[in-house]
């Protein structure tokens, strides 16, 4: 990590050179148009001077005024102090520019970094995850391979026990590839009714659908967005509702329109609740609150609000959550009617 951390600040000095060298360039270049500009001003006011002056033969004749002399050295001294001012300013210019091009380097490489270091806890955290199954697996076979008096039903055990592993292993790997399709995939819009996802997320459910109370405004308003995603969407919220809840407990599911651009989809359930301090952490990938992780370790990733908040986001939407600690949780997803007017 230091290696990482060294290297962005090699990048972001070397951002600064390019910049203040761009910087220097268009200095140079301007203050060359200055000077031109400025010297050729002043020849000019003093040919003026001279035509004046060259009109005006008895006055030269009566005074031994040598006009071209004076012209030349005040031009040198016109010279002279044009190029001190454009030096000093240059300085000065070069000068606040190297604290405005670091600041504006950080701020270039800012995404850049704080996506590597998404990624490098992101592929940390999948390690984890993985070597978890992995580790009980090879445990388990290890001891039944040392076991000389292993039965046919140990070995059933055993291997039951693997699978399961193997199951979960499954589950982590499709999700981690879902969470790589939101990423870099594109999704395809079309028009539709919001209950048409909706149904087809409960159905998913099963019996587990039954505990789930809809409602709903008369009108359903028709939505610009991708069916599939919003399925998925609805699916991980209600699916989260009905497993961190008690088991007879009711979840309810809204679905209004928010004004004359958005609707509106909540989900809310009973129970233990989020506290204050687990509510500004839940949308990152592999988190998950220490009790709940005890309960829910078999069945939960903490990938599902991530994988909730990105199709949100790739939507131009807004997910929130609030919750009353063993009152009720409740998220809520706020999504525009068309997608045309949202980019």
């Amino acid at each position: 990590m230091q290696n990482i951390s060294l290297m962005f600040q090699s990048a972001t000095l070397k951002l600064t050179v390019w910049y203040l060298l761009g910087i220097l360039v268009l200095n140079i270049i301007f203050s060359v148009m200055v000077y031109n500009s400025a010297t050729g001003e002043i020849e000019a006011r003093f040919e003026v001077i001279e035509t004046r002056i060259s009109q005006d033969t008895a006055l030269l004749e009566q005074t031994a005024f040598d006009f071209e002399r004076v012209r030349d050295r005040q031009m040198q001294e016109a010279k002279a102090n044009i190029v001190t001012m454009l030096l000093y300013a240059n300085i000065a210019i070069l000068g606040f520019a190297s604290v405005a091009a670091y600041a504006w380097a950080r701020r270039t490489l800012q995404p850049i970094e704080a996506a590597h270091e998404a990624q490098t806890r992101f592929t940390s955290d999948a390690s984890h995850e993985l070597r978890t199954p992995l580790t009980v697996m090879k445990a388990e076979l290890e001891l039944i391979l040392k076991d000389k008096k292993a039965t046919k039903q140990d070995y059933q055990q055993v291997l039951t026990s693997n699978l399961e592993e193997v199951n979960r292993l499954s589950n982590l790997s499709t999700t981690l590839l879902l969470l790589a399709k939101l990423e870099y995939s594109k999704l395809e819009w079309r028009r539709f009714n919001i209950t048409e996802p909706l149904d087809v997320a409960i159905r998913s459910l099963g019996e587990r659908a039954e505990r789930i109370d809809i409602t709903a405004v008369k009108k359903i308003p028709t939505i610009e967005a991708n069916p599939a995603s919003i399925t998925e969407l609805v699916l991980v919220l209600l699916d989260n509702a009905l497993k961190y809840s008690p088991p007879h407990s009711r979840v309810v599911l809204s679905i209004k329109r928010k004004g004359r651009t958005n609707v509106e989809i909540s989900v809310t359930n009973t129970g233990k609740g989020i506290s204050d301090s687990q509510l500004p952490h839940i949308f990152r990938r592999f988190y998950r609150a220490e009790d709940s992780r005890n309960q829910h370790a078999d069945i939960s990733y903490g990938l599902g609000l991530p994988i909730a908040k990105k199709i949100v986001e790739l939507h131009h939407g807004e997910l929130t959550a609030s919750s009353q600690p063993d009152v009720f949780t409740k998220f809520t997803v706020r999504l525009p009617l068309s997608q045309t007017r949202s980019v």
